[in-house]
């Protein structure tokens, strides 16, 4: 008889895990799964709404990314903020935008993307992740060298803040936009927020 695998506890690590540590944890399905500084942190999956919301984001953007980029969602980017023995962080954006190239190479070596190789992360606000997305993330992100980030607020209309780094100081955040969001940078793109509602 084979036992099954033991859920994974938030409390249930005698120790700060490096990035390696928590890649080689178990799958956890009814979970989603971060490690922040050493610590895994655990929220529910996201509700049918939320997921919509990603799903229309994903359909708009599909076709408007260059050849050379690929879209995914819910997948895990290592920040690399800190040595590779050191406790790391590891997110896990609702939405990124990701060189072609990094897939062959998660495809060559496993693991989770790297920084350097996400062009835009986008998360999407809900109640239990209003403060972790708009500013743990926000300044994590940024320290990570990750150019833009997108934060979008389903309740607010919705919403849509652009964020891109502005060197030092971290990201500059444009001003909220509501209807229709329109930019050329990171790539051209056209968002009809009212479509993610």
């Amino acid at each position: 008889m084979t036992a099954l695998p033991q859920p994974v506890s938030a409390g249930s690590f005698d120790h700060p895990l490096t990035v390696a540590d928590y890649m080689a944890l178990p799958e956890e399905p009814a979970s989603r799964l971060e490690l922040q500084e050493g610590s895994v942190v655990m929220s529910p999956r996201p509700t049918f709404r939320h997921q919509k919301c990603i799903n229309e984001l994903y359909t708009q953007l599909r076709d408007q990314v260059s050849d050379d980029l690929d879209l995914a969602s819910e997948v895990e980017v290592d920040l690399r903020l800190v040595p590779d023995t050191h406790p790391g962080t590891v997110r896990v954006p609702d939405l990124v935008v990701v060189r072609s190239a990094a897939v062959d190479r998660l495809d060559a070596e496993g693991g989770a993307l790297r920084p350097d190789e996400v062009v835009l992360a986008v998360e999407i606000l809900s109640p239990g992740s209003r403060r972790t997305d708009s500013i743990i993330k926000h300044s994590e992100y940024a320290d990570a060298g990750i150019g833009h980030y997108w934060i979008i607020d389903r309740t607010d209309g919705p919403s849509l803040t652009a964020c891109h780094l502005g060197g030092e100081f971290g990201y500059v955040d444009a001003e909220p936009v509501k209807g229709v969001f329109e930019t050329d940078s990171p790539f051209p793109a056209r968002v009809d927020l009212a479509a993610l509602v």
